[in-house]
């Protein structure tokens, strides 16, 4: 099969830095679905796994962790899926990504891509949908479908124009009753956040929490933090309510003052999507259920997806550009790449 991978460990300014490779074709275990990629969906987990690469490093690896594309063959214990079966799924970080001709992949962690969408805007979809999911419905203990269960309380999410956050706004506006209070710091992502449905937007580049008491929210039940969770620790801090739940899915520069939330008994749970995958928990199918709803949502026109900008056809230029616009952090919504396998 073709892929395009990192073979070393060079800048990403370097030429070099991805290459087109030919592999054998990989041949799926007891669970595994076997599918030929059609388009894949960037995060900022790919630039962060290539920085992570080390210099003793001399196998080639695939990054890459959101993909929709096509079942070729099955594992013998599959029973989810059947070779045509149109698919998405987010993969897991410890096996090798989508940014191949094939990939495989648990059926566990996949499901059948929503019918109303092409593969690059079904792509853009499962690892942010499946981390707002957990965040709001399994870290925060949000009820999916209960609209009383929010009547009276506010749920803020931090970066709302982001990946997670477009379709973190989505989630929470079609399934809660929660007033949705988003953040963003430029016109264009104060617009996208509307438009994804959040009912409030402030600034979150300054003093947010004056900028809630302003809107009339001295404090919020929920947070789900999708930004940096060391730069806005303190606000958080400030801004939960006494017994309220914060989530936040960015690893801290540094360790957080966890004694500031002491006084109010405030739960503060992390978010990792590939947590289920990689330690292949019991409940790992959760993830094949979470994408089977978004997808019967997304049907539904109760959601959309969150493609904002398709780079192409993938290939080491290509993939370079898109890294390097994930790692100026200023990405509304997500960016895709197709294949032409």
């Amino acid at each position: 099969m073709k892929a395009v991978a990192i073979t070393r460990k060079l800048p990403l300014e370097d030429p070099g830095c991805f290459t087109a490779i030919d592999l054998a074709d990989p041949v799926p275990g007891p669970r595994d679905i076997l599918v030929r990629v059609k388009a894949i969906g960037i995060n900022p987990v790919d630039y962060k796994q290539r920085s992570a690469r080390t210099e003793e490093e001399t196998a080639p690896r695939i990054l890459g962790w959101d993909a929709a594309g096509v079942v070729e063959a099955t594992g013998s214990e599959v029973r989810l899926f059947r070779a045509g079966d149109e698919v998405y799924y987010a993969g897991d970080v410890t096996r090798p990504g989508s940014n191949a001709e094939l990939q495989l992949v648990d059926e566990r962690i996949a499901a059948k891509k929503p019918e109303s969408l092409s593969f690059a805007a079904a792509a853009a979809l499962p690892l942010t949908a499946v981390t707002a999911w957990e965040c709001l419905f399994d870290r925060l203990g949000l009820v999916p479908g209960d609209l009383a269960q929010g009547k009276d309380k506010t749920l803020l999410i931090l970066s709302g124009a982001g990946g997670v956050g477009s379709i973190g706004i989505q989630l929470a506006a079609v399934l809660t009753g929660f007033k949705i209070i988003a953040t963003a710091s430029r016109p264009e992502t104060v617009e996208w956040c509307y438009k994804m449905g959040a009912h409030h937007v402030i600034d979150h580049s300054g003093d947010w929490p004056a900028e809630l008491a302003k809107l009339g929210f001295p404090t919020v039940d929920y947070i789900a933090c999708f930004a940096d969770t060391t730069a806005h620790w303190k606000a958080m801090a400030q801004a939960i309510v006494p017994q309220g739940k914060i989530t936040a899915i960015v690893e801290s520069a540094e360790i957080p003052d966890i004694g500031l939330l002491k006084s109010k008994s405030v739960a503060f749970i992390w978010e990792l999507m590939f947590t289920r995958s990689m330690f292949q928990t019991p409940d790992m199918i959760k993830q094949h259920d979470i994408l089977k709803e978004v997808a019967t949502l997304v049907d539904a026109g109760r959601i959309r997806s969150t493609m904002k900008e398709n780079g192409g056809i993938l290939t080491p230029e290509t993939l370079a550009i898109a890294h390097r616009e994930q790692e100026g952090g200023r990405m509304i919504g997500k960016q895709v790449l197709e294949t032409s396998w």
